[in-house]
């Protein structure tokens, strides 16, 4: 057999990019349903409303910075631009003091996120041989997902330091931000541009050329994002069956450990050809996950629902990420993850809305009733569509 290609050094480089601003990210995502609701007052459904519209607003950019990198053939300086830009956010939530504060400046953030996230998916795609791109993606997520760890872990110390000060807290979160910075500058370099097929520029037009097999994959996307709501309900739905804000954060943390210890592995059963495999169990994993949560009424329960949670993340997203690089023409693939998550984003503000609807209104068991109810439905219609999935294998 062929011996399988290694990881290049620059995806290394951009996963633990990755992984030092989501520790900062998720330090602030962990404490900021806490602030929100004991400290501003907000309900469940503007908590929801906030989240859902930060992470659509992030994934809805991602089309127009994807586009623009296809069309400029330059990634890197939109990563840069984009890390650049959620670095300097952090620097404004110690500062706020309103619920408008707050929303202003986690929109900013997620502004960040979407400029970078489709020109650093398809500049990895750009730089790791196909053979191992299930694996490259995987590898991303993991370290992505070890950031995930940390920054619940630095919420614990850093709220317990400042004895309950979530304003000091923040702080703390400036200083992986600024890193990640300072290592896309002198540890990321971008290939040169690939030759495009037609020799000319690009329009929007072109989106006719991502086919079928890229349609099919990010409708399997939306359908899932419509079942999966904001993780901001996990860390309130801990606080809710006992756990105190000193010890809430801790839900994120398993949830990201596991996702940690298993999406490189996933990758890596992704390019062995299980991808059909790899999204019937996280479909699986995220009904048995709002069950759980569901019927959670000690902190026990709410990390093993957290847990399953996280199983399923790590089946599907590095996976999902990997399929629309190898469905999309490579001239396309910053484009491609764009639209791939502009229906992400649109489904998630829609999830985020309904649940926190929902949470006020019937309370947070019926809220999970719900997720697991939606995921049934998703895993039907995946069900009748699962023969016309491609391997990795089949589109390499």
């Amino acid at each position: 057999m062929k011996p399988r290609s290694a990881i290049p050094a620059g995806v290394w480089t951009l996963g633990f990019v990755s992984m030092l601003m989501d520790s900062s990210s998720e330090l602030i995502h962990s404490l900021l349903p806490l602030y929100l609701a004991g400290t501003l007052g907000a309900s469940a459904l503007t908590i929801g409303l906030i989240e859902g519209v930060a992470e659509s607003l992030a994934l809805i950019v991602k089309v127009f910075s994807g586009y623009l990198s296809d069309l400029t053939q330059r990634r890197k300086p939109l990563v840069l631009a984009g890390y650049g830009l959620a670095a300097a956010s952090k620097l404004v939530f110690p500062l706020a003091t309103s619920i408008g504060w707050i929303m202003a400046w986690r929109f900013v953030d997620r502004v960040g996120k979407g400029i970078r996230g489709a020109p650093r998916d398809a500049l990895i795609a750009d730089l790791t041989p196909h053979d191992v791109r299930g694996g490259a993606f995987g590898l991303r997520q993991a370290l992505d997902t070890v950031g995930a760890i940390a920054g619940p872990l630095l919420a614990v110390g850093a709220i317990a330091w400042f004895a309950g000060d979530f304003r000091a807290a923040f702080w703390v979160a400036v200083v992986p931000a600024a890193l990640c910075v300072v290592l896309i500058i002198v540890g990321v370099r971008e290939p040169a541009p690939q030759q495009r097929p037609t020799g000319r520029r690009i329009a929007w037009r072109d989106l006719g050329r991502l086919g079928r097999p890229f349609a099919l994959v990010t409708g399997i996307a939306v359908v899932l994002t419509l079942a999966r709501f904001s993780e901001a309900f996990l860390v309130l739905r801990g606080h809710d069956v006992g756990l105190s804000n000193l010890q809430a954060p801790w839900v994120m943390v398993v949830m990201s450990v596991v996702y940690a210890a298993l999406a490189y592995p996933a990758g890596g059963a992704a390019d062995r050809g299980h991808a059909r495999g790899l999204l019937l169990g996280g479909f699986v994993a995220l009904i048995a996950s709002d069950l759980v949560l569901a019927r959670a009424a000690t902190p026990l329960g709410a990390l093993a629902g957290a847990a399953l949670w996280g199983l399923h993340m790590a089946l599907t997203q590095g996976l999902l990420a990997a399929l629309v690089s190898a469905t999309a023409p490579a001239d396309l693939r910053g484009t491609a993850f764009g639209v791939f998550n502009l229906g992400s984003g649109v489904a998630l503000l829609a999830a985020s809305a309904i649940a926190g609807y929902l949470w006020d209104a019937f309370g947070p068991a019926f809220t999970f009733y719900a997720g697991a109810g939606f995921t049934g439905l998703a895993l039907l219609g995946w069900l009748v569509l699962r023969r016309d999935l491609p391997a990795l294998s089949e589109t390499a």
